[in-house]
């Protein structure tokens, strides 16, 4: 008899409570990965399907059952190709050390330094985008810029972001409390229902953003509007107190519950 056998009281009590434990954690990491995605849509149309299912099936429907089964491969490939991108976010998020972390790590960012720059260049109208790494590493996006590493301050960010700069068309990417590279270049995003009065930085921020955990803030040339970019989302025109309750919440404790769509 081996030891698991004999200690009756472990195999019967304790493994199943640590069994029910870990399902209900896994769920609850998955569920914090979907909510942020448009995968949730993904979620409500395979239980309705699956609901659909079972009830031809217990109730003998034989041509819709014949009908579901020519149609389930193809929309098994199709939702594949359509929901590519969260799929791909889903898998990059199970891919990434945090979401079995129990507390979320704090990091220091110059977030005043940050925001400071931001009132100046909304108020000038000088556009810019500035991105914020958090879990996923962004050295792809790093590499198509210059590098920098150098203390983040208000005033290096408007020198790089000031008309006539040889890096202020591109993106300054901020890790913690140093700007690691300027002039970067953000993939575009392709979503089909974006406002077509979204210029390329914009459409940028949401493209980084629908690839990556990365906050990306923006600030727009033609209004002096901020807004920022997460989780796939875009939150336009923002006050500068709404950015900073966001970012401190994303930045600084992430974990936190997602801020509403606005």
């Amino acid at each position: 008899m081996d030891w698991f056998s004999s200690h009756w009281f472990v195999r019967d009590y304790i493994v199943p409570i640590l069994d029910i434990l870990l399902l209900a954690y896994l769920i609850y990491k998955s569920y914090q990965i979907l909510v942020q995605t448009r995968a949730v849509q993904l979620v409500k149309g395979a239980l309705l399907m699956a609901l659909i299912y079972l009830l031809a099936f217990f109730l003998r429907l034989n041509t819709l059952l014949w009908i579901l089964n020519l149609l389930v491969p193809g929309l098994v490939i199709g939702i594949a190709i359509i929901f590519q991108p969260e799929l791909r976010r889903i898998f990059t998020r199970i891919g990434t050390r945090t979401w079995l972390r129990l507390r979320p790590r704090v990091r220091s960012y110059h977030l005043d330094a940050v925001l400071n720059a931001t009132e100046m260049l909304a108020a000038k109208r000088c556009g810019s985008l500035i991105v914020f790494t958090r879990n996923i590493g962004l050295n792809t996006i790093v590499e198509t810029g210059t590098r920098v590493n150098a203390d983040l301050t208000s005033s290096l960010i408007l020198t790089i972001f000031t008309d006539g700069s040889p890096l202020h068309d591109g993106a300054v990417v901020i890790h913690e409390d140093k700007i690691i590279a300027a002039g970067c270049f953000l993939p575009i995003s392709e979503q089909p229902d974006i406002r077509r009065s979204f210029g390329t930085r914009h459409r940028a921020a949401l493209g980084l953003a629908e690839e990556t955990d990365a906050v990306i803030l923006v600030v727009s040339e033609e209004n002096g509007a901020v807004s920022l970019a997460y989780d796939a989302n875009l939150l336009y025109d923002l006050s500068l107190a709404e950015v900073s309750r966001i970012l401190k919440r994303l930045i600084e404790y992430p974990g936190a519950v997602q801020e509403e769509e606005v």
